[in-house]
């Protein structure tokens, strides 16, 4: 089975895999910022949270011990991270179509071109460039009530107070930049030229193609 990609665009393939694995992963998970309330850890991503307090007997607050998304769109905290969860959100699905595209070059040939890989490695640079903005963007939702009953009501916009950020900021982050820096470099030289044989070859059986279906057609 031949492949489209030259061994760098093997390396590229992977590495995309890689790159888009971890920041979408990280984009699910709710461990971007660590803090705690009522004595009981809580984290944060942009539409998940783990632990949370409600209402008890006697009105008391109690923490329920369990991860979840918001109930709706407008219940994530602030427009921050709202806007946030959708800038991220489309930066990921653009690696994970990039890097499933590449992994299928790799078993299929002349699936992707010099050219092609290069408009995949734009195509990645604007989707890291997507998830960087949304990693900016994170920070301006820490003034919101609910993470700064979290973080020892003293956080503000970049001020993580009490509260500490999570690896899976860091990994989503991480994810991007290799993305933007070294994948779009490498799509550079991913794809094979296409041979001037393979060419003609391609022309001569669409043109014998062509040629028998005109003389069937014109067969009494």
């Amino acid at each position: 089975m031949r492949s489209s990609l030259t061994l760098v665009g093997t390396l590229w393939a992977f590495l995309s895999l890689v790159t888009a694995m971890a920041s979408s992963t990280s984009y699910f998970l709710p461990y971007w910022l660590f803090g705690s309330q009522l004595g009981k850890p809580v984290s944060f991503s942009t539409f998940r949270r783990c632990n949370y307090p409600v209402r008890g007997e006697g009105h008391s607050l109690i923490m329920v011990e369990e991860c979840g998304r918001y109930a709706s769109f407008s219940a994530i905290p602030s427009l921050a991270w709202q806007m946030c969860t959708v800038v991220t959100g489309v930066g990921c699905a653009l690696l994970l179509l990039v890097a499933m595209t590449a992994v299928l070059g790799c078993c299929m040939e002349e699936l992707i071109s010099r050219m092609m890989g290069r408009c995949m490695g734009a195509a990645q640079f604007v989707g890291g460039l997507l998830i960087s903005s949304g990693c900016a963007l994170y920070p301006l939702g820490w003034n919101s009530p609910e993470v700064m009953q979290t973080c020892g009501n003293i956080s503000n916009q970049f001020q993580l107070g009490t509260c500490r950020l999570g690896w899976a900021y860091y990994c989503a982050g991480g994810g991007a930049a290799a993305a933007m820096l070294i994948c779009t470099w490498l799509s550079c030289f991913a794809g094979r030229n296409p041979k001037p044989v393979m060419l003609v070859e391609s022309i001569m059986r669409n043109t014998n193609s062509y040629a028998m279906e005109l003389d069937y057609c014109l067969k009494p």
